[in-house]
């Protein structure tokens, strides 16, 4: 099978299902049976799923330690890795492994305990980010938490289950222009 074929059938995989199993801690991954879905899941020769889609949701994560470890203990292609669902945990922050998977499109991370609003900034180098969720995270409660999502995240067609719309990115791109002051050229002066 070629990469291309490999990576198009892998799209069709139903997800691996790891949610509400209590995992604390991803290292329990490799140990714990995902939750058996409508379709089987598919796996390779060497025992590691084909699937591009990672739920973690309903546990109680707080960090992604050892996520690229874990990750390639169990799919087949983790560089493939597409939808990542890790919402209702207990994450107080973005962690950057999250980065390192370009090829991301949907990543759910709402109902966490993320604080900053700024922590949304490190998903701006994920080049096929689609769809995003953060609502349920302090963060929501921030003046323009939207219109900041927007606005570092262009490419995001979808934001807490709703649609972008062209009205939304025009709020958005007035709400920066009102609010983000651009950095300004350092100017030497020459001392006289």
């Amino acid at each position: 099978m070629s990469r291309r074929d490999s990576m198009s059938s892998s799209v069709q995989e139903p997800p691996l299902d790891f949610s509400f199993r209590s995992i604390h801690v991803l290292q329990d991954l490799v140990t714990e049976e995902p939750r058996i879905g409508q379709r089987p899941l598919k796996y390779s020769k060497s025992g590691k799923s084909l699937t591009q889609s990672l739920w973690l949701n309903n546990n109680v994560i707080t960090d992604l330690r050892d996520f690229n470890q874990v990750i390639s203990q169990v799919l087949e292609q983790p560089h493939n890795l597409a939808w990542v669902d890790l919402s209702f945990n207990d994450l107080t922050s973005i962690d950057p492994v999250l980065t390192t998977f370009f090829n991301l499109s949907v990543l759910y991370l709402h109902g966490n305990s993320i604080q900053r609003l700024g922590e949304v900034n490190k998903l701006a180098v994920l080049p096929r980010l689609r769809s995003l969720t953060l609502h349920g995270n302090p963060i929501e409660e921030e003046k323009g938490y939207r219109q900041y999502v927007l606005c570092t995240l262009p490419r995001v067609t979808t934001f807490d289950f709703s649609g972008v719309t062209k009205a939304d990115r025009t709020t958005a791109e007035v709400w920066k222009r009102m609010n983000i002051k651009p950095k300004k050229a350092r100017i030497k002066q020459d001392t006289l």
